[in-house]
């Protein structure tokens, strides 16, 4: 066995190779970017090396630096992780030549499986099932939009060099085609290097199911069954379940079967992931891709299996025979894995950036897993993928298990940025997901009822922000009276801001666009507030950011988190976030101009549509912005004439930067 290993990679991945490697008595190396330099990961290893500024092709994709590292500080062996140089063929290469062993399968394994049109020719001759579609070398557009309209739409075009949903766009008609083909192209050629797509026969009502395959240098493959991946956004994965729902044993024998021939097919060693699309009109099953690496949703197939998949990958990489025989494989209860990401739902999931003030992660045990590489205080920057942790839940049952998932949901809080905590909450008690109705349209479906609009703010929520802003108020008056402890200071003996009228205080909160107010009386045990015709008699305490008051003999708790000029009251893991404000100076606040188009994130702009002059209908495409290797366009809010356009294709812009103006007709 390795006695130091190198971790390529950052953020949770990285502390969970850490956590494993720790336990089996084996060093580690990090590496670490200008923006990671505080990282958790970093603090985890035994050693940690800088790789250079935040982008990633300066930092961890230099695939010579790390391999530079990783001889200079003696590891044996490099484990890359998922994403960066996960699935470089090159890097694996180098790796070899250079006497370091490679945590994953051989180079020519990446090659075959790294081409999705040629992963597709080796699995028809695996007799692996295929979706219809072309994955050949022709990459003219007018070949493929031929293709794509022999085939009937709707389509899918993918990056054939592709992951993760960067590269693929659905075409519902051959009008669109081109538009999207362009498009699909430049995210490809951003995320990978390489523009080539393929393009197949889009399903209506698929399920995503994947095979968690490994393989060791002795020949042996097997297959640990299978997670259902259905519920996404933007073609990327925001929970998944181990086992699928609904599949009988020999389906499930029949499809890990056909995953074990596609590794085999290509002479694989380690973990990989064979996906299959699933056609719920009719049970059959074809082969998508191979992902040559573990996949973020690996934990789900420890928690049903009791394996440390990064155990098995270090000790097949090491030489070992595979752990167990399929014979000896056996699946335990259910679990689930929500991502918890920093994005904003209600904006089409929109990523998010900025500091963590805030967090706080529910109680780890045998059912419940945090895998997280961020910690209170850290940032989420513009340059990594947006995600926070992984919440990870077992039980005996589905049912169970949603129950346990639903939870721990509840008990995790993030202040600071928008999360897709509360979208999660609702999808795990939704009725539809409870009953197993899955396929990969299913947020699109049930968006409404999934993001709901903003509920009304209640006055027992007023009434915590209250007592919340009393005691923040209370807490600083004690501060100033203990800085003026002069005898002879008036402020030593009272307390000065309670000194207002006849011993009542007005607050004022903003929550949206609505402004709220709740008068204060003090009375000796406590307060009794005004807000609106209602009048609650309260008290509470706040200690180290918990609130527990009694509203008229309710007794009930609430997280508070002050940042800024911003108070966030956490509940059941809901945050509801409100603005203290003083009405005297509501005038004073600035009035934005009408008609400017702003950048909804940090980004690059890759394609400009319009210049001034032009007249532009509702809806019309005007900038397409590129950020965390996704496009984002924006299209004009209403029809006018473009008055300017502030920057130009390859600038780059903060976010809130006015893009252009439109002025009206």
């Amino acid at each position: 066995m390795f006695k130091k290993i190198l971790i390529a990679n950052r953020g949770e991945i990285a502390c969970r190779v850490i956590k494993t490697a720790r336990q089996m008595g084996i060093k580690t190396v990090a590496v670490y970017s200008d923006a990671d330099a505080d990282a958790r990961h970093v603090k985890l290893a035994d050693e940690a090396f800088r790789l250079g500024p935040p982008a990633p092709r300066e930092s961890y994709l230099k695939a010579d630096l790390i391999l530079e590292i990783a001889q200079r500080t003696g590891a044996e062996a490099i484990h890359p992780g998922y994403g960066f140089l996960s699935e470089n063929e090159t890097f694996a290469e180098a790796c070899a030549a250079a006497g370091v062993v490679f945590i994953g399968p051989p180079a020519s394994a990446i090659a075959a499986m790294g081409s999705k049109s040629a992963a597709k020719t080796l699995m028809e001759k695996a007799d692996v099932p295929l979706v219809p579609g072309y994955h050949g070398d022709n990459q003219d557009a007018a070949f493929l939009q031929a293709e794509a309209d022999r085939m009937g739409y709707p389509v899918l075009i993918k990056a054939s060099a592709g992951g993760g949903g960067k590269g693929m766009k659905i075409v519902e008609k051959s009008e669109d085609f081109a538009g999207q083909l362009a498009s699909a192209k430049r995210e490809a050629t951003a995320s990978f290097g390489d523009d080539m797509v393929l393009v197949e026969k889009y399903l209506t009502k698929p399920r995503h199911i994947e095979i968690q395959v490994f393989g060791d240098t002795h020949g042996e493959a097997v297959y640990l069954f299978e997670r259902d991946c259905s519920v996404q956004r933007r073609h990327q994965k925001v929970l998944e379940e181990a086992p699928a729902p609904g599949l009988s044993p020999a389906l499930r024998a029949q499809i890990g079967e056909a995953a074990v021939r596609a590794a085999k097919a290509v002479g694989y060693v380690g973990a990989g992931t064979v996906e299959f699309i699933f056609d719920t009109l009719s049970d059959a099953f074809y082969f998508m891709e191979m992902n040559t690496r573990l996949q973020v949703e690996h934990p789900v197939t420890e928690m049903i299996t009791g394996l440390d998949l990064v155990e098995w990958q270090l000790r097949v990489a090491s030489g070992e025979p595979l752990p167990r025989r399929q014979d000896e494989l056996r699946i335990q209860g259910h679990a689930f894995e929500a991502r918890v990401y920093a994005e904003d739902p209600a904006r089409d999931f929109l990523p998010q950036i900025g500091r963590l003030a805030h967090m706080r992660q529910p109680q780890e045990s045998a059912h419940v897993r945090v895998d997280t590489g961020v910690t209170s205080g850290d940032e989420i920057s513009p340059w990594y993928d947006p995600m926070i942790a992984k919440l990870i839940v077992w039980d005996e049952n589905r049912d169970r298990a949603l129950d346990r998932l639903s939870s721990a949901l509840a008990e995790y809080e993030v202040v600071g940025l928008d999360t897709n905590l509360d979208f999660l909450g609702q999808l795990a008690s939704h009725p539809a997901f409870r009953a197993a109705e899955l396929d990969t349209g299913f947020i699109a479906r049930h968006r409404d009822t999934l993001i709901p609009p903003p509920a009304t703010i209640s006055n027992e929520t007023l009434a915590l922000a209250a007592l919340a802003e009393l005691a923040l108020l209370e807490g600083k008056s004690e501060a100033a009276r203990q800085r003026a402890k002069d005898a002879d200071s008036p402020w030593w003996q009272v307390d000065g801001w309670r000194l207002n009228q006849d011993n009542r205080h007005a607050l004022h909160f903003r929550h949206g666009e609505a402004e709220h107010a709740v008068m204060a009386h003090y009375r000796d045990t406590g307060y009794l507030l005004e807000i609106g015709e209602a009048q609650i008699a309260a008290h509470g305490t706040l200690t180290e950011g918990q609130l527990h008051a009694t509203l008229d003999g309710y007794r009930l708790s609430a997280s508070v988190v002050r940042d800024g000029n911003t108070l966030t009251l956490v509940r059941n893991g809901h945050n509801i976030a409100l603005t203290p404000f003083n009405p005297l100076l509501a005038g004073l606040a600035a009035v934005e101009a009408g008609g400017g188009l702003t950048a909804p994130m940090p980004g690059t702009v890759v394609a400009v549509h319009v210049k001034a002059g032009d007249q532009v209908e509702k809806g019309t495409p005007l900038v397409i912005l590129e950020a965390m290797k996704m496009e984002h366009t924006i299209l004009a809010p209403q029809a006018g004439r473009v008055a300017e356009v502030f920057f130009q294709k390859g600038e780059q812009v903060k976010e809130g930067a006015a893009l252009l103006e439109i002025a009206s007709d």
